[in-house]
C-alpha cells in the first residue's frame, strides 16, 4: 500500500537533460522530506537531494549543484528532479526515498 514509484529514465547524450519523476501512493508527500539517491556500478549508493517537507533549502550533493533541480507538487503527490548537463558521470540507478520506503529505482545512462 505504501509504495514510491519513479519514472523518466533513460538514455541521453552528455550535455541533454532529463526529468525523473517520484509518485507516492498510501501517504502523502506534502507530510514529509523526500529524497534522490543514486548507485551506480561499484559504487555505494549516495544521496543526491533533498527537499524539505514545509519552506526551506533544499539541499545537492557537491557533484550535481547547479546542474540539479528538486521540486514537488503535493497535490499530484510528486517529486522531480530536473536533470541538465548530464554527465558520464551521472550514470547510475536512481532511487526516491522517504525513510524506510524506497522505490525500485531507474536507469539514467549518459553516453555518447
Amino acid at each position: 500500500q505504501l509504495q514510491l514509484v519513479e519514472s523518466g529514465g533513460g538514455l541521453v547524450q552528455p550535455g541533454e537533460s532529463l526529468r525523473l519523476s517520484c509518485t507516492a501512493t498510501g501517504f502523502s508527500f506534502d507530510m514529509y522530506a523526500i529524497l534522490w539517491f543514486r548507485q551506480a556500478p561499484g559504487k555505494e549508493r549516495e544521496a543526491v537531494s533533498c527537499i524539505p517537507w514545509r519552506d526551506g533549502r533544499s539541499k545537492y550533493a557537491d557533484a550535481v549543484k547547479g546542474r540539479f533541480t528538486i521540486s514537488r507538487d503535493n497535490a499530484k503527490n510528486t517529486m522531480y528532479l530536473q536533470m541538465n548537463s548530464l554527465r558520464p558521470e551521472d550514470t547510475a540507478v536512481y532511487y526516491c526515498n522517504k525513510g524506510s520506503i524506497w522505490g525500485q529505482g531507474i536507469q539514467v545512462t549518459v553516453s555518447s
